[in-house]
């Protein structure tokens, strides 16, 4: 921290960036260029030592976007913001450890924040080594959707935006793409979706198909909103099965959950949230199941009023018959 200057006060200076294998390419000589202050972090906005370098052949040139602070703070790369041990989005890793972002997304506060954060991670690798409660579902999770290898082909330049409007004269000499750009809802990623696990359009992809591969895919009717849970353990009650739901699910408003219907006698539970978008958030989060009391309770979609003759959904790791939804 510069003290010479008290208005620099709380700005960081640094000799090496925070990085993820793939950010900083498969170069082992890699040359980088380093400018004190040279731009505002992407998060708190406090000016930050950047750096600049070339991971490869035929790749673009990448940057720091964020402060070492707030990178640590996720224990997320400080140019990709994916995260450093599990190479994904925050929100799928927040979503499956149920850890809720504490961070203030506007700018009241963000710089003050960020600051006291530098006290607390004196010795830690990261915030999440201070605030550790990792659930053997959720490493589970995050052991089955992690990325292992590096994935280099994300270093790749930019499209050339004068070839998408054809006025590129620059042929084979030109450093940019020549393809066509391709709009989805991939297309639409920013820096603060990324970092604080909102919205995130890649994380939701994420998600989604891993629901669905462990036999929670949403069903097509969408007044279908409630969750089936079996196995529970037998000290189970509703008060502590409405406690676990709503401690492992940070990111919903606890106002959000409609009831909490509790089967002492066959051992079961329905979850009825308000709308359906929590309750996809849920099943998301429980697709390698949900422990409570001790017990690892296994999760399936309700079914509607007027399905009791249809066939039940395959519950996410059993395969026992699914009952109605009340």
């Amino acid at each position: 921290m510069p003290k010479a200057d008290i208005n620099k006060a709380g700005w960081e200076q640094s000799e090496f960036p925070i990085l993820c294998e793939t950010c900083l390419g498969d170069n082992a000589f890699v040359r980088m260029s380093k400018q004190e202050f040279g731009r505002s972090c992407g998060t708190c906005a406090r000016p930050f030592t950047v750096f600049r370098w070339n991971p490869g052949t035929g790749m673009r040139f990448k940057t720091t976007v964020i402060c070492q602070t707030c990178a640590k703070i996720k224990n997320v790369c400080q140019t990709c913001l994916l995260d450093l041990e599990y190479g994904l989005p925050t929100q799928v890793r927040d979503t499956a450890l149920g850890v809720e972002s504490e961070a203030p997304t506007s700018e009241i506060n963000r710089e003050y924040y960020a600051q006291n954060m530098e006290g607390k991670l004196d010795g830690a690798k990261s915030l999440l080594d201070v605030n550790s409660r990792q659930t053997s579902a959720g490493k589970e999770m995050l052991k089955q959707l992690a990325r292992t290898d590096p994935y280099y082909k994300r270093n790749r330049p930019h499209i050339c935006s004068f070839y998408a409007k054809g006025e590129c004269n620059r042929g084979d000499d030109c450093p940019y793409r020549h393809e066509m750009p391709v709009q989805n809802e991939l297309s639409k990623q920013n820096i603060q979706d990324r970092y604080h696990g909102h919205n995130d359009p890649v994380a939701k992809k994420i998600m989604s198909a891993h629901a669905a591969n462990m036999g929670l895919q949403p069903p097509e009717d969408q007044n279908i909103t409630s969750l089936f849970l079996t196995s529970l353990s037998p000290s189970s009650t509703e008060q502590s099965v409405r406690t676990r739901v709503l401690k492992s699910l940070p990111s919903v408003q606890p106002s959000q959950l409609k009831s909490v219907v509790h089967v002492a006698k066959t051992r079961c539970a329905f979850v009825n949230w308000k709308d359906r978008a929590s309750a996809e958030t849920a099943a998301q989060a429980w697709a390698n199941g949900l422990e409570i009391d001790g017990e690892m309770v296994n999760v399936r979609w309700g079914r509607s009023k007027g399905a009791s003759g249809a066939k039940p959904a395959k519950p996410a790791g059993s395969s026992s018959a699914a009952v109605a939804a009340a």
